[in-house]
Parts: C-alpha cells; sequence; structure tokens
C-alpha cells in the first residue's frame, strides 16, 4: 500500500494572525480557522490540557495545505534558535512554485518584513531559486521555472 497524498504540514506560531496574513499575502487561501480543544486532541497529539486555535491554508491549486496552530495550553516551546541555518537538523522550509520570484520577494518584504536568507540565484536553465525568512523565522523558498 501507498499513501494517497501529502495532507498538510503543520507550523506552530506565536501570532497565529500574522502567519495567516504573511500566508494568504504569498498566495494561499485561507480555508477557515477554528479552536481545538478537547480529549480527542490531547489523546491525538499526546500533549494533555490541549487548547490551540488553528488555520487551515491551501495552495491555489488545492493539493497542498499548511496548517498554522497557536498553542494557548500547554504553550508552545522552542526547539532551536528561530533564525537556524539551512544546514540545522529538522524541518528547514516549505518550497512554492512562483510566477514572478521578484515580485513575490518584494511584496513579502513590503508587507510582512520578509528578507532574503541568501540570494535569488538560477539553477542552471531550469529554475530562479530562493529562500526567505517570514514572520517567527518561518522560511519559505520560492521557486520561479524558467521558460
Amino acid at each position: 500500500m501507498t499513501i494517497q497524498r501529502m495532507d498538510n504540514v503543520l507550523i506552530v506560531v506565536d501570532d497565529l494572525d500574522v502567519a495567516v496574513s504573511f500566508f494568504v499575502e504569498l498566495g494561499m487561501e485561507l480555508e477557515g480557522k477554528a479552536p481545538i480543544e478537547g480529549r480527542w486532541a490531547e489523546r491525538v497529539i499526546g500533549l494533555e490540557g490541549v487548547r490551540q486555535d488553528v488555520a487551515m491554508l491551501r495552495t491555489p491549486d488545492g493539493h497542498g495545505r499548511i496548517e498554522l496552530a497557536k498553542f494557548h495550553t500547554p504553550k508552545a516551546i522552542s526547539s532551536e534558535p528561530r533564525d537556524a541555518p539551512a544546514n540545522t537538523l529538522g524541518m528547514r522550509r516549505i518550497m512554492f512554485a512562483v510566477d514572478d520570484i521578484e515580485d513575490v520577494v518584494a511584496r513579502l518584504g513590503r508587507t510582512h518584513g520578509a528578507a532574503l536568507v541568501g540570494e535569488v540565484v538560477r539553477y542552471e536553465d531550469s529554475y530562479r531559486l530562493c529562500y526567505i525568512r517570514g514572520p517567527e523565522g518561518i522560511t519559505v523558498g520560492l521557486a520561479e521555472q524558467l521558460s
């Protein structure tokens, strides 16, 4: 048996509204926001006294999703430096295909203070690529396919 699809990636944040706004500006669509708590949530994630707010966002093609979660109880903890470099163990970034990498970098910088981690580079004749760091140290990769 194989998996059917990747359903979503969870990102735990301190400021849910700021993170939602960042990903909406990037081009994702907010599916909804809701509080999550109760015994079923405690059982599935293995924490007691869970009370959180979540937001689910999807890519315009409907195939990719990000779940953002703000934990009220228990409080979220940090497992690494906020601006960890690319060679730090664990999940480092989420990559999105975009039409115009310069426009996306400029918009996210202007409206959300996102900054390039390195620089926009060309990979052969295939892509222009970069990493940007958004709110709460979230690193997003951008890929613009070249014709």
